[in-house]
């Protein structure tokens, strides 16, 4: 990925998100991931070579002038593709925003945590996003096509650590990561962390199925189903009993 120090390489930029992160938010889906998880909604943000370069300066401006949107709870969400790529520019970004007073979130799948990663996330980073993938290896590489679903759970310790605010992101799939194990086995991995608000649920849907046949790539996924109400709701119940909060989005 080539980014001068000055720019972030974008895919696209929601101006009033109201799905990531708390209050209305300026959203900026960077390009680029390491991941090419199965049921991915935005797969053509995957590719490290696409993008737009754009001025670190004029996205603070730009979200400068949407202060008055924000109130007192929204601000700028930095997602993907994988933010934390691009983790040595996101701080330029956040210190700028932090600097006018802007609340600043992340996004992430959790599989960078290098120093400038965890200068990002130390000095400026008002709330993380957390996605977790699969909780079983096994799971993981199916799901991503790459090891190590280690890396997740040392982001989120590494986050729990600080004392700052985090919250989960998991998407439900049935008979993949929509099992009452699995669901119970997430629960008692974060049963005593501190810093977690809540964890949100995003049932499994095919929107982006277009997007993959668009890139000439294979969806493996056709098989699978979406969930039930029920299937939803009983997932719900058995986290609530571990997350302070449990949003279906």
């Amino acid at each position: 990925m080539k980014t001068s120090e000055t720019t972030l390489s974008v895919h696209s930029i929601e101006s009033f998100g109201t799905h990531d992160g708390p209050g209305i938010r300026m959203v900026i889906f960077l390009q680029g991931c390491k991941l090419k998880c199965l049921y991915c909604h935005n797969p053509d943000t995957i590719d490290t070579h696409g993008g737009t370069e754009y001025e670190i300066e004029d996205l603070v401006q730009r979200a400068i002038k949407m202060k008055s949107y924000f109130g007192n709870n929204g601000g700028v969400t930095v997602s993907g593709g994988e933010p934390m790529l691009q983790a040595k520019n996101i701080l330029t970004f956040f210190k700028r925003l932090k600097e006018e007073n802007i609340h600043t979130n992340i996004d992430t799948n959790g599989r960078v945590l290098n120093h400038p990663v965890m200068q990002v996330l130390d000095n400026y980073t008002d709330l993380v996003m957390l996605d977790i993938k699969h909780v079983t290896e096994k799971g993981y590489q199916y799901i991503t096509g790459k090891k190590n679903a280690q890396t997740s759970f040392n982001f989120a310790k590494y986050r729990e650590d600080s004392g700052k605010k985090m919250w989960l992101r998991y998407v439900l799939i049935p008979e993949i990561t929509n099992k009452p194990e699995l669901l119970h086995a997430l629960g008692e991995q974060f049963k005593n962390y501190k810093t977690i608000e809540k964890i949100e649920l995003q049932p499994y849907h095919k929107l982006g199925i277009h997007k993959w046949e668009a890139l000439g790539w294979t969806y493996e996924l056709n098989d699978a189903r979406e969930n039930t109400p029920e299937e939803l709701a009983q997932a719900a119940q058995i986290l609530s009993t571990y997350f302070k909060e449990v949003k279906i989005n």
